[in-house]
């Protein structure tokens, strides 16, 4: 019986692995490091927590089975499974990127990724034929990042898909502003998505951790292995706080998006607002491919004002919003990427993709709506 994406985030596709007899409707933690062999050359199956721990497996089977994948590595953070990730790669090889990344995620390929001998062009991937312009010979995968952060730009996952096929490419996404209740990549052709499970999948800003999915077995098998040897597993309670997280996901995506629907028209009208950007804005340059790939809009609203004593001025006054650097979970939050997340990223680069004294980056939370707005309204005097 195919289960619907509301039940899988509860229940997960298939009966959880019996792992014990108790009956227990919360998934135990298994807060231990070894685990004893029943005798030489025999095993339960669990040997050490790094390599494998129940609890850690029960959050990766429920991600994997939202994000329609084979299997689910779950990482102590989410840049953690980025470095993972780039283990695939060997000194020579080459990375198409989208240029309008998480400033952690450019800051690592440009300090430890290119230092380890792996080149990386970044590039405005919503147009596919600048994708096709920085293949090389060399490339070995392209990363995507759709929607980006903070620009809220749309990249075809569909279309790169193909190009990537053509060109014997792997095509990772990282998927942490929609999650997997409003976008699966891996239906679209993606062979890895990438999550910062610190974000929606968590969703109470409570605990980090990351996530790469594939349904490709050759791919599973190199990142198992990469995983064992690298040793960034997640830890089981933050395992557990995953588990719990995920089974409000549905409720809270829809939550978000709602209120993010009317934070992003409040905005749009107030005068010292000039620009906001929002996947769920009928003027977004990239609509018919986000209605084609996407099944909703997501909590994430960027937006511009009039200068930067406007901004700074907000960040000041907000109250009932955090001026915190994350995102996705209950409670709004309000963040200065220029100052931030993007902060190691080179000015030069920063402004040009539009990062700059003036732009500010919101997570809308789950409060009622009319009190965030109103604290917007306050903040903007």
């Amino acid at each position: 019986m195919n289960r619907r994406i509301e039940t899988v985030c509860v229940r997960g596709s298939q009966t959880r692995k019996p792992v014990e007899n108790t009956g227990s409707i919360s998934f135990p933690i298994y807060q231990t490091a070894a685990f004893a062999h029943p005798g030489i050359g025999q095993s339960t199956g669990y040997d050490y927590s790094r390599l494998q721990n129940p609890t850690r497996e029960e959050a990766e089977r429920v991600v994997a089975d939202l994000e329609k994948g084979l299997d689910a590595l779950a990482f102590a953070t989410g840049m953690a499974a980025v470095s993972a990730l780039m283990e695939l790669l060997v000194p020579g090889d080459h990375l198409v990127a989208t240029a309008d990344l998480y400033g952690g995620t450019t800051r690592l390929f440009r300090h430890i990724s290119m230092k380890n001998g792996i080149t990386v062009s970044f590039t405005d991937t919503s147009q596919i034929s600048n994708i096709r312009a920085a293949l090389r010979a060399d490339t070995k995968a392209i990363f995507l990042e759709t929607p980006t952060n903070p620009m809220m730009n749309i990249t075809d996952i569909a279309a790169v898909s193909a190009l990537a096929k053509e060109n014997s490419c792997l095509l990772i996404v990282d998927n942490t502003f929609l999650s997997p209740y409003f976008q699966t990549p891996l239906s679209l052709g993606a062979d890895i998505v990438l999550h910062s499970g610190t974000k929606y999948l968590g969703g109470h800003n409570d605990t980090l951790a990351g996530f790469l999915i594939t349904d490709k077995a050759d791919i599973l098998e190199k990142l198992r292995f990469i995983f064992k040897t690298t040793g960034a597993g997640l830890s089981p309670m933050d395992s557990w706080l995953l588990l719990r997280g995920i089974k409000t996901l549905a409720l809270r995506m829809e939550r978000h998006q709602e209120n993010a629907m009317k934070v992003a028209a409040y905005l749009k009208s107030h005068p010292k607002v000039k620009e906001v950007y929002y996947i769920g804005l009928e003027n977004h340059p990239n609509q018919e491919i986000i209605n084609k790939q996407c099944k909703g809009y997501g909590g994430m609203v960027s937006f511009r004002v009039d200068n930067e004593s406007t901004a700074r001025q907000i960040l000041e006054r907000v109250k009932l919003i955090y001026f915190a650097e994350s995102l996705g979970g209950t409670e709004s939050l309000i963040t200065y990427p220029m100052l931030q997340t993007h902060a190691d990223v080179p000015e030069e680069t920063r402004r040009a993709l539009g990062v700059d004294e003036t732009l500010l980056r919101m997570s809308v939370g789950i409060e009622h709506c009319e009190d965030i707005i109103d604290d917007l309204n306050q903040a903007l005097g």
